[in-house]
């Protein structure tokens, strides 16, 4: 796989979260937040299938949460849990509030779970997707691949 190849599968991989994204909104299998996300890993980490990181520019000058970041990734890698970073959470919470009607405080996106509605895993294409490219970046020693989500 070639450098090109990577970056044209980068749109393609932005829109496969999505889709995976709206349907576990839809199915109730997220977890938002990172206290939140850190006592699901905690309680139930066999049923998490995908990690997600959100932070921007301004986000990576904060200490305590790239603390957080780093033992979240560190229990996801020992658990086997594939893990994104978003690089751009603005679009992360566009996608997750459209669903929540407008909250008055919204919640903390910088890291949200994705779980299994059921026992068995999803027989979802673009679940797959994701899961293959983080597999193949993984291949590639890069362990917590960064996309942009598609603007709208």
């Amino acid at each position: 796989m070639t450098l090109e190849d990577r970056a044209d599968g980068m749109d393609s991989v932005g829109d496969a979260l999505e889709e995976v994204l709206s349907k576990a909104l839809s199915q109730r299998s997220l977890t938002v937040g990172v206290y939140e996300a850190a006592k699901l890993l905690n309680v139930d980490p066999d049923n998490v299938v995908l990690c997600l990181l959100a932070a921007d520019e301004e986000d990576a000058r904060d200490v305590a949460l790239q603390i957080h970041f780093t033992l979240l990734q560190a229990f996801c890698c020992e658990n086997d849990i594939n893990i994104l970073r978003v690089s751009n959470p603005g679009r992360l919470a566009e996608l997750l509030l459209l669903g929540a009607g407008g909250a008055e405080q919204p919640p903390d996106l910088h890291c949200v779970l994705v779980t299994n509605p059921h026992s068995s895993q999803w027989k979802d294409p673009a679940l797959s997707q994701l899961i293959c490219f983080c597999r193949e970046s993984r291949y590639l020693d890069q362990w917590v691949p960064v996309i942009h989500l598609p603007e709208r």
